[in-house]
C-alpha cells in the first residue's frame, strides 16, 4: 500500500435493489488511523454503503478499496483488513471470553505461534483479563461490547467499523467503551468507521463526518465545521405571534425554523443583535439561547433528528445481510 493511498476510498460507488438506488455515487476518502463517522437518517444508505465496503454487498456501478485493494477485484484481500463489530451481539456465551477469541484467531488464520500472545494483548487492552476463562454469558452488557470490539481488533484490521458500538449501554459504561476505541485506535493505527445516533459522541469523537441521506454524502467535513456552517447561536423564542418573514429578512439571521408558537432562529453576533430581535417579537414568553450542536446540523441537512428515527427502527448490519442473501442478488 502506497503511502498516499487512502485506506478507504470510492469513486462513485453505487447500489441499486430493483427500482430503489439505495446508494448513489458516494465519493470518499478516509486515511490512516482516522476516526470517521458516517451519519444518516434510517434508510438513507449507510448499511448498504458500509455492506460494499465489506464486501457483503456488491455494488452495482463504480469501485471501492480498501488498504488498496479493489472490493470486488480483491474481496479475500479486503475482507483480511477488515473488523466488524455488529450491533446485534454475535459472541457465542456457551464459550469463556478466551475462547471466543480463540475461535476468531483460527477462523482467520493467525499463525498458533501469535495467537496466545495476541489474544492476552485485547484482553488487556479491554480490561478482561480476569474474567477471561469466564462464560460469556456470565458477562454484563459492556464487558460484552468490549469483547466484541477486542475480537474485532484481533487480527489487526486495518479498517473496524462499528455499527452503533454504544447501543443500550448506561452512560458510564458508553464513556468507557468509547475511551477503549479511541486506545485501540491509537495503539493499532486502526482506521475507525462508526455509524451512532448519539450525535454528542460523533461530535466529540470522529475526526470527520459525513452525512448521507437518499443515498448520497449531502455533508462532509470535521465536526467544528459542520456546526460552523450554521452560522451563528441559535435562539428559541416562544410567542403568540412570530413574525418569521420580517425576522428572515435580517442579515445577521442564517436561518428560521418556525414550529406553533415556537420560532428558533440562528443568528451571527448574538451578544450584538438579540435585543434587537427580541424587540421585533410581540408578547414574549420564554427566550433560549445556546451554541448549535451536530444534531442541529443534522436537522437542517436532512429534515430529521437522527435519535428519534433511528431509534424507531429495529433495523441492523445482520437484518440487512439475510435481506441482501434472500433476494439472491
Amino acid at each position: 500500500m502506497n503511502s498516499n493511498t487512502p485506506m478507504i476510498e470510492t469513486v462513485h460507488l453505487s447500489k441499486r435493489f430493483g427500482k430503489i438506488e439505495a446508494v448513489r455515487e458516494v465519493n470518499l476518502h478516509i486515511e490512516r488511523g482516522e476516526i470517521f463517522g458516517l451519519l444518516g437518517p434510517n434508510g438513507a444508505g449507510k448499511t448498504t454503503t458500509i455492506g460494499m465496503l465489506c464486501t457483503i454487498v456488491r455494488p452495482t456501478s463504480g469501485r471501492g478499496a480498501i488498504a488498496g485493494y479493489d472490493i470486488l477485484r480483491h474481496p479475500s484481500q479486503v475482507r483480511r483488513r477488515v473488523g466488524i463489530v455488529f450491533q446485534d451481539p454475535t459472541l457465542d456465551t456457551i464459550l469463556t471470553g478466551r475462547e471466543n477469541l480463540e475461535l476468531h484467531a483460527r477462523l482467520y488464520g493467525i499463525a498458533s505461534s501469535e495467537r496466545a500472545r495476541l489474544i492476552e494483548e485485547m484482553l488487556d487492552l479491554v480490561d478482561l483479563a480476569s474474567r477471561a476463562d469466564d462464560l460469556t454469558r456470565t458477562y454484563s452488557g459492556g464487558m460484552r461490547r468490549r469483547l466484541e470490539l477486542a475480537r474485532g481488533l484481533l487480527h489487526r484490521p486495518a479498517v473496524l467499523f462499528l455499527d452503533e458500538p454504544t447501543l443500550g449501554l448506561d452512560p458510564q459504561t458508553r464513556a468507557r467503551t468509547w475511551d477503549y476505541i479511541r486506545k485501540m485506535a491509537q495503539k493499532e493505527s486502526t482506521t475507525v468507521v462508526l455509524t451512532t445516533h448519539y450525535m454528542e459522541e460523533a461530535e466529540s469523537m470522529c475526526d470527520r463526518i459525513g452525512i448521507i441521506d437518499h443515498g448520497r454524502i449531502i455533508a462532509l467535513d470535521t465536526p467544528n465545521r459542520l456546526i460552523d456552517s450554521l452560522g451563528g447561536d441559535i435562539v428559541s423564542v416562544q410567542a403568540d405571534a412570530i413574525p418569521a418573514d420580517a425576522i428572515r429578512s435580517l442579515p445577521f439571521v442564517t436561518g428560521v425554523s418556525v414550529s406553533g408558537p415556537t420560532v428558533q432562529i440562528t443568528l451571527q453576533s448574538a451578544q450584538l443583535h438579540l435585543a434587537g430581535l427580541l424587540q421585533m417579537i410581540p408578547q414574549i414568553k420564554s427566550v433560549e439561547m445556546r451554541k448549535p450542536s451536530l444534531n442541529d446540523v443534522f436537522i437542517k441537512l436532512t429534515g430529521r433528528n437522527i435519535r428519534d428515527d433511528n431509534l424507531s427502527s429495529s433495523d441492523s448490519w445482520v437484518e440487512t445481510v439475510v435481506r441482501y442473501r434472500q433476494r439472491g442478488k
